[in-house]
């Protein structure tokens, strides 16, 4: 049987960080892969996570399974922090996952068992590993405009005009703030026109939000969600808690459905426990359970939001830093748009040879596209990244 087995592509990402890995030069610079670095390249363990396991170690007394839908602690904690009181808790459906990426794959197999015909717009461009589940999964995708590579900026009149051709059941998979690998978001008067289409066309709006905290701060980013959530019949959100609480091995995820309709949520609530018993039966706990303690515990969420406050202001900082720099070097303001965009990613707008040139040239990796980590600067390498986009002609 296992002759039969075709090669697969390798991921761009991590064959980026093994180029990167394997590249002698002092002076490189990973600016490809998506996790958050301090400025002296670690990924930390946030301070109040590690309190929290601390805790736990004393007090958990069993490994024995939860539940197939996860620890109510953490379904109920996480829906605080993502929709607030933007709808009744009773008209929220959770299951938790294997990280956003689980969160993502469940709400797929979700709409392909309720409508197998159903299509799924997606922006151009999105994270790549929406589109590779929806091939393996085998749902039809349709692409919609979304970034425009001249001004670095949304699209939205095109955006707009493409999401006129969606059909009552298909799904519209959304960023919910911080869009990968862009960095533009919608502001709010955009969404706003974004949920009258999707209504007016029947259209199901899905939400991914991998990044909440890390744009404008952790009410702000979850605007748009809460806003969809209080206006559309339905809706699917796929969350992640890798980012923000730094936890990106301890893979803790949750996929909701909000329906409008409270009645829907006792049959919406078993099959999504349906879906987890088909693909993994009781997801991963440990990281769910030290999300729920920090969010649950008055001193170790304030110290919490203090630390994601700092990671947020310290990437805008580097923003203003690289887009002022640039404007120095190039006597132009056409770089400004990294500081306007949030999150750890911005394009820039940079050709796949530029690219190139910046990886052979000066030892600086990013993805082909030129989406770049803001957190994989610091104050000192921004300079060298500045001169080396001027230098390649970007």
């Amino acid at each position: 049987m296992f002759e039969q087995l075709k090669e697969k592509p390798a991921d761009k990402i991590i064959a980026l960080g093994q180029a990167y890995r394997d590249d002698p030069r002092e002076t490189k610079i990973d600016l490809g892969v998506g996790v958050y670095k301090t400025p002296e390249g670690v990924t930390p363990i946030m301070r109040a996570v590690k309190a929290a396991e601390k805790q736990l170690w004393e007090i958990e007394t069993t490994k024995a399974y939860t539940a197939l839908a996860g620890d109510p602690a953490f379904t109920d904690a996480m829906v605080g922090l993502v929709l607030g009181d933007a709808v009744a808790r009773d008209q929220v459906s959770t299951i938790a996952t294997p990280g956003g990426t689980g969160a993502v794959r469940q709400a797929f197999e979700l709409v392909r068992m309720v409508n197998p015909g159903a299509r799924v717009f997606v922006s151009d461009p999105t994270w790549p590993n929406h589109l590779s589940i929806l091939a393996h999964l085998d749902m039809e995708v349709v692409n919609y405009r979304y970034f425009d590579s001249a001004t670095c900026a949304v699209d939205f009149a095109g955006m707009l005009t493409d999401l006129e051709g969606v059909r009552a059941g298909d799904v519209v998979l959304l960023h919910g703030c911080c869009h990968n690998p862009t960095g533009a978001n919608l502001n709010m008067t955009e969404w706003a026109a974004v949920v009258e289409l999707l209504n007016a066309k029947g259209a199901l709006p899905m939400i991914d939000i991998a990044y909440q905290g890390f744009g404008d701060g952790l009410e702000e980013d979850a605007a748009a969600v809460r806003f969809v959530a209080a206006n559309c019949p339905e809706m699917l959100i796929a969350a992640s808690c890798s980012k923000n609480f730094g936890i990106y091995r301890e893979r803790t995820g949750i996929l909701m459905a909000v329906a409008q309709d409270a009645t829907l949520g006792k049959i919406t609530q078993g099959n999504l426990a349906y879906l987890n018993r088909q693909n993994y039966s009781f997801p991963p706990d440990h990281g769910a359970r030290l999300v729920s303690m920090v969010l649950t515990d008055a001193d170790l969420r304030a110290d919490w939001q203090a630390e994601l406050e700092d990671v947020r202001l310290g990437m805008l900082k580097l923003r203003e830093q690289l887009a002022g720099e640039l404007q120095r070097l190039s006597g132009s303001d056409r770089f400004g748009f990294i500081a306007q965009h949030r999150g750890m990613f911005s394009r820039l707008g940079a050709t796949p040879e530029q690219v190139e040139r910046l990886r052979e040239d000066h030892a600086i990796y990013m993805i082909g596209d030129s989406r770049i980590n803001i957190a994989g600067l610091n104050a000192d390498t921004v300079p060298i990244l500045a001169r080396a986009m001027i230098d390649v002609g970007v």
